[in-house]
């Protein structure tokens, strides 16, 4: 059942009730109890009534104070991760000691022209601006601010973001990053070069999801949940039969980490110190998944067969390579010639007579 002014937060219940000179006042009942509220509400209004209630008065927050109740907050949070802790010093260095209350949408404003000013992603941006607006969400609730500072910040929109990044290794490049990976990064990078296989989807491969025999990868833990299977190269079979030969007996994953005998769950070290040695920057362990697509598409293969190695769900995911080919476009075209005359020669020989 509904009550008029009583509302949650999460499991909190909250009221709001208007003060005796016209203001909204909202206020946590810090309890779970849907009663609680109901008597706290009641309470209010009544002392508004009879003119008691005294002026609400909030001291004065610096930002720091703030980053430190909200650091300690988020970190028992499954949410919280490194990148978030990084956002809140820069945040802290920024804003230090500046009051709580002089907080509005030309400041927040003019950090996003900062950051972009600085080389920022709009990513980055967007993810620095969502921090702080819930760090200031928080503030609202623990009474640190009045909601008319939240409310001129939550006015601050986010920066339109292009995730179609598309970076992906030459040919002499691949040989490159081949030749500087050490002996157990070698066989990842490879496996994810022949098959476009996403990091996790690799790390976490066990010996049953290889068949050797018919020369296939079953992937199993997909991002889209459903299986694929994944012919296997000449290349990529050597190295996989070597492995298979000398697997250790104690684990069934393919790509064991020799220092805890286990699968690992990261090689941001090692893929990070083979790009340096091969003087490859700007580049990511999921742009080999890109660098494997790109190559199939300019080697003529068509987008439905890239799709589906991809495990892409629609093939407006797979679009983006389409530029990487537009022989297909005239290969498609070519193909009407014959409805008009059996003499006509192609359009490359036409054009190379022009």
């Amino acid at each position: 059942m509904k009550h008029r002014g009583i509302y949650k937060r999460g499991r909190i219940y909250w009221i709001c009730y208007v003060d005796a000179v016209g203001k909204l006042r909202r206020e946590s009942t810090k309890s779970t109890n849907v009663h609680t509220a109901i008597s706290l509400l009641a309470k209010r209004r009544a002392e508004v009534m009879e003119g008691k209630l005294p002026v609400t008065t909030i001291k004065k927050y610096t930002f720091q104070e703030l980053a430190e109740r909200y650091t300690e907050y988020v970190s028992i949070q499954r949410s919280y991760r490194k990148f978030k802790s990084y956002i809140i010093q820069r945040l802290k260095e920024r804003f230090a000691d500046m009051p709580l209350k002089a907080f509005n949408t030309q400041i927040v404003e003019q950090l996003q022209v900062d950051l972009i000013k600085e080389g920022r992603k709009p990513a980055t941006i967007n993810r620095t601006i969502a921090v702080l607006k819930h760090m200031l969400r928080k503030a609202q609730e623990w009474d640190m601010i009045e909601e008319e500072i939240l409310k001129r910040v939550r006015k601050v929109g986010t920066l339109k973001e292009n995730n179609q990044r598309l970076r992906y290794l030459t040919e002499e490049e691949i040989q490159k990053l081949l030749s500087c990976c050490d002996k157990h990064l070698y066989p990842i990078v490879l496996t994810a070069l022949s098959t476009g296989m996403r990091k996790e989807e690799i790390l976490s491969l066990k010996w049953d999801n290889i068949d050797l025999k018919n020369g296939y990868i079953h992937v199993e833990k997909t991002k889209n949940g459903e299986r694929r299977d994944i012919p296997i190269n000449a290349t990529l079979f050597k190295t996989l039969r070597e492995l298979y030969i000398n697997r250790r007996i104690d684990t069934q994953y393919v790509f064991v980490n020799p220092e805890t005998g286990t699968r690992y769950y990261d090689i941001k070290r090692a893929f990070r110190t083979a790009l340096k040695k091969a003087k490859i920057e700007d580049f990511r362990f999921h742009d080999l998944r890109h660098t494997f697509a790109s190559h199939l598409v300019m080697k003529g293969v068509d987008l439905t067969t890239v799709k589906e190695l991809l495990g892409h769900k629609e093939l407006r995911m797979t679009l983006r390579y389409s530029h990487l080919a537009p022989e297909h476009k005239n290969r498609a075209i070519a193909c009407l010639d014959g409805l008009f005359s059996t003499t006509v020669n192609s359009t490359s020989q036409l054009l190379h007579n022009f």
